[in-house]
């Protein structure tokens, strides 16, 4: 980033954020360094008086690494939960439902010569195919309800949201660091959809383990002894 030449040189020093994000950036006399700072909101307290770590401070200076400006905290009126990270952390609900819905029958079927004995695969029935497009459906969908989670914390004010890229990896993955970030900046609220997460994945291996050994039953009992 540049700015406007003038007459007079400006002097290095803190100044309003020319991208407009509210923050301060240090002038180094020449051009904008890369590290922004929030001005303090109590009177009187410190602010840096050079550049702070990250900053290029001179020839052959180097401040050390980055740091990124700390978060401020929103205000207590601040939503900090929407409809988008309910669906994030809950829509694995319809694969649970689809799951105890799906209730195989194994039969066997003689294949060959030699009359080898093969599962029928009539057994995987519509609520199987029903689970295994829903588990794909629900991570695309999730991917997207993230997205336009981040996009609503940031317009309420929360600085530097978890990244809705991270739900790629998993809806679990993207609730749990985004609960993370929201509770540094609204202590004491944020943490529900962790709580919500975590008992729906110990009732999801209760009900898997659960229809595993229906289906391990049901296979015994198809199998000649």
């Amino acid at each position: 980033m540049t700015v406007p030449q003038h007459n007079t040189p400006t002097p290095p020093g803190w100044y309003p954020d020319p991208s407009g994000s509210g923050q301060l950036r240090w002038w180094d006399g020449n051009a904008w360094t890369g590290n922004a700072w929030n001005p303090p909101t109590q009177p009187g307290a410190a602010w840096p008086a050079g550049p702070r770590p990250g900053q290029y401070a001179g020839p052959g200076q180097y401040a050390g690494p980055v740091q990124p400006a700390p978060r401020p905290e929103i205000s207590k009126e601040t939503p900090v939960y929407n409809p988008f990270i309910w669906l994030v952390t809950l829509l694995p609900v319809i694969t649970l439902i689809i799951l105890l819905l799906w209730n195989p029958v194994f039969h066997l079927r003689y294949v060959g010569a030699r009359r080898v004995p093969t599962l029928d695969p009539s057994a995987f029935s519509v609520p199987y195919f029903l689970l295994i497009i829903s588990a794909w459906l629900i991570y695309g969908v999730s991917v997207l309800l993230s997205y336009l989670d981040w996009q609503k914390l940031q317009r309420d004010g929360v600085v530097r949201p978890f990244h809705w890229a991270w739900a790629f990896l998993g809806a679990g993955v993207y609730v749990v660091g985004r609960s993370v970030i929201v509770h540094k900046v609204a202590p004491q609220r944020g943490l529900a959809p962790v709580w919500a997460l975590i008992g729906l994945v110990a009732v999801s291996f209760i009900l898997v383990a659960v229809k595993a050994s229906m289906i391990v039953s049901t296979i015994a009992k198809a199998l000649p002894m």
